[in-house]
């Protein structure tokens, strides 16, 4: 029997096919390059991100991707070297931080462009800490760069940072994974990115970018400025690594937001979770960009076979 007009389905978006995602990405330091994986991950298996919630380098990363400019930052931080990111480091030498932030904003926002939230084409919310009140602030309007550095002001590393009478930190202080913002949200499925997983063997240890001091500085000064926050970030290359006061305190903000994480993730449990090994690099080496993006996608592909999902959401 041939078909009639009205038993045939006109698609005119392709979009309205696929399964729509809440995307929830956590905090973690470099290891939240991987948060790029996951993203190609999800586009290339046919899932539509409707809402994206992050903390820290998930806000960075998502705030990227709701700009439009997730290829280009994927591009660009892939080709950064050592030398290229300790020039990005902008030092504060003040009580608040070791990092002011504007150098490393000022290359985002030339590479990426100014966006207000409101106008961006999918639901973005960057999570921050009040330091005054101890609360967690959700970042939905306004300028997207302004949501993004609140969010990634990691105590004692990067200045914090003032909106309005309010000084905001780091959200992952709070909420390293920030399931919570997307609870209201239509999508058909929430998927949860934590960069605290289980250990891998042959891991990284938990370290920050190697410091140097500004080349404007005289040559003896700019020595002892590297050498003291040399001994600050883990001992100087003339001996053998060691912890210090700085790395100290990453590692065991880090063990407190994985605790914090498994607390939330146990109220607010996601369809697909998304794990990234805690050792899988170190906090600061963003030079391992290209295989933290494809160890992102390897995880998501492992995760959705776990949770019986196929591409595009079909079971």
């Amino acid at each position: 029997m041939p078909l009639q007009s009205k038993d045939i389905l006109v698609v005119t978006d392709p979009a309205a096919l696929s399964t729509t995602v809440s995307l929830v990405l956590g905090a973690g330091g470099a290891r939240g390059l991987a948060h790029i994986g996951v993203i190609r991950w999800l586009l290339g298996n046919g899932y539509t991100i409707g809402s994206i919630a992050g903390s820290s380098m998930g806000a960075l990363v998502g705030g990227i991707y709701a700009a439009g400019k997730l290829d280009a930052y994927a591009d660009w931080v892939v080709s950064l070297e050592r030398r290229e990111i300790r020039q990005l480091l902008d030092w504060a030498f003040g009580r608040s931080g070791l990092i002011k932030g504007e150098r490393i904003m000022g290359a985002l926002r030339e590479l990426v462009g100014e966006h207000r939230i409101e106008d961006l084409p999918v639901s973005y919310t960057a999570v921050a800490m009040d330091i005054a009140s101890g609360k967690e602030v959700w970042l939905r309007k306004g300028s997207l760069f302004d949501a993004i550095r609140a969010s990634i002001a990691i105590p004692l590393v990067v200045t914090p940072f003032l909106d309005g009478e309010r000084r905001l930190i780091d959200g992952g202080v709070v909420n390293p994974v920030p399931i919570a913002p997307t609870l209201n949200d239509t999508t058909d499925m929430t998927v949860a990115v934590s960069l605290g997983g289980r250990a891998m063997p042959g891991g990284g240890r938990a370290q920050v970018v190697p410091p140097d001091a500004s080349p404007e500085m005289a040559p003896g000064y700019r020595e002892r400025i590297r050498d003291f926050i040399g001994g600050l970030m883990g001992g100087t290359s003339n001996e053998p690594a060691a912890p210090g006061m700085v790395s100290i305190a990453l590692a065991s903000m880090e063990s407190m937001q994985n605790t914090i994480a498994r607390l939330k993730l146990a109220a607010y449990s996601p369809d697909v979770m998304v794990e990234i090994p805690r050792n899988a690099c170190g906090f600061g080496e963003f030079w391992r960009a290209a295989e933290m993006i494809a160890l992102g996608e390897e995880i998501t592909a492992r995760a959705f076979a776990r949770a019986g999902r196929a591409a595009g959401g079909a079971q």
